[in-house]
């Protein structure tokens, strides 16, 4: 009796595990039967018997068409029967997807982000006057915010200026502006606030939720 053991590793291989070994051998008997007729009786009750070990698909939409795949998948293309749906080919099965295109962007100071350069597209489009000029210096203000999150320390001005100037392709010009973009200290002090707010917040909870604790 134990010569007629069969191990795992000296069994052929099985392309759908989920069937199990007795689908597959299922499946090679009715390969090797003679006459069409005889495949395709035998085709239809693997197709119900593989229907009744996967409920699930009953749900999704032509699950009778996966299960006639899968049954041609199995008998790696070797099965001769009438199938009610197109059969499908090895080679359509090998056949890898086309990669997916993705935009690829490496901007030059990437701590800026993508949007920065979005945003200053759409105000070189803009005509000249006070809501293009406002929006510029709400561009710079932004940058600079974003230049302190990189660096934690302080920026000069004249830095944004230059690579806006830069970025906009020489477009939009402060190097010459007067006028002061908001204080790094502000900047960083409306992030500190923010994070402080949250950590008392947390605190605050957990008090609450000790309390409670002990009144039982």
């Amino acid at each position: 009796m134990i010569d007629d053991l069969e191990y795992n590793t000296e069994r052929e291989h099985l392309i759908i595990p989920e069937y199990g070994r007795h689908m597959q051998k299922m499946i090679n008997h009715a390969k090797t039967r003679e006459t069409k007729e005889e495949r395709n009786k035998l085709a239809k009750a693997i197709i119900s018997v593989m229907g009744n070990m996967q409920p699930h698909l009953r749900d999704v939409p032509d699950f009778q068409h996966k299960l006639w795949d899968q049954l041609f998948i199995m008998a790696n293309f070797e099965l001769d029967v009438d199938s009610p749906y197109e059969k499908p080919t090895k080679e359509l099965l090998e056949e890898r997807p086309e990669p997916l295109k993705y935009p690829q962007n490496f901007p030059k100071y990437r701590f800026y982000g993508n949007n920065i350069k979005t945003m200053i597209d759409v105000a070189n489009t803009w005509e000249a006057g006070e809501l293009k000029e406002a929006l510029t210096y709400t561009i710079a203000n932004h940058m600079k915010k974003c230049f302190l999150n990189w660096n934690k320390d302080t920026v000069e001005d004249a830095v944004i200026y230059n690579h806006l100037f830069e970025l906009s392709n020489g477009d939009i010009d402060l190097r010459n502006s007067e006028e002061e973009l908001s204080d790094s200290t502000s900047l960083m002090r409306t992030k500190t606030k923010y994070s402080s707010n949250n950590k008392k917040g947390g605190h605050q909870k957990k008090n609450q939720n000790n309390r409670q604790r002990k009144r039982y």
